[in-house]
């Protein structure tokens, strides 16, 4: 049963830094697109940041230059290191696969979620 699990979220001050890990199992997810989601409460899921099977990334422009999102195929995992962290920045954090190439951003270019991780910043 293919399945994404995150770890690593937390209570974290604003300034401070998190790193997340996404681990998957089940198959391979080596040659899918890997990204990161999140989710505040009253909003929508946005997108935060994609990598390439390549390795090619994109972020939101919300946390461009202060998150780096990076994958270990041999590991099946992907991270996203999170710095500089703001409080607008709480939210539960998905990883998800999609099988498309490059980098997408879109939510429904996803098929494969895990169930998140809460990260919460105060001021």
């Amino acid at each position: 049963q293919e399945q994404l699990v995150e770890s690593g979220g937390g209570l974290v001050q604003a300034g401070g830094s998190l790193r997340l890990s996404c681990a998957a199992s089940g198959r391979t997810f080596s040659t899918d697109a890997m990204g990161w989601f999140r989710q505040a409460p009253g909003w929508e899921r946005e997108f935060v940041a994609t990598i390439s099977w390549r390795g090619t990334t994109y972020y939101a422009d919300s946390v461009k230059g202060r998150f780096i999102i990076s994958r270990d195929n041999a590991k099946n995992t992907v991270y996203l290191q999170m710095n500089s962290l703001k409080p607008e920045d709480t939210a539960v954090y998905y990883c998800a696969a999609s099988p498309e190439g490059g980098v997408p951003a879109g939510r429904s270019l996803y098929d494969y979620w895990g169930q998140g991780t809460q990260v919460t910043v105060s001021s």
